[in-house]
């Protein structure tokens, strides 16, 4: 019965491995939704008008905000999203955004 416990216990833990191993890679299109939904819902950032583009990870923030506060947050927020390699903060302040 040992034997029978322990060989159970081991392909169990075989199974575990390779069924970790076989998760889907992150694709950007999951990094833009789940970046896009963290900056809508943070209170400070609220990040509806922010555009985000994602490439191979990499998550590049632009747009222009109210506060100094919302553009240094943001980068903050973005990387908490599991895939983010790296965030580019391009966010300008309005009062400091060109002129159209």
């Amino acid at each position: 019965m040992h034997k029978t416990l322990m060989s159970f216990l081991l392909l169990f833990a075989l199974a575990s491995v390779c069924l970790a191993k076989d998760k889907q890679p992150i694709t950007d299109d999951s990094i833009y939704d789940q970046v896009r939904m963290r900056l809508a819902n943070d209170q400070v950032v609220k990040g509806g008008a922010l555009q985000v583009d994602v490439k191979q990870g990499v998550v590049t923030l632009s747009g222009a905000v109210d506060l100094a506060e919302q553009r240094d947050k943001a980068p903050k927020v973005v990387m908490k999203v599991k895939g983010v390699k790296q965030v580019i903060n391009n966010i300008t302040l309005r009062s400091q955004a060109p002129a159209r």
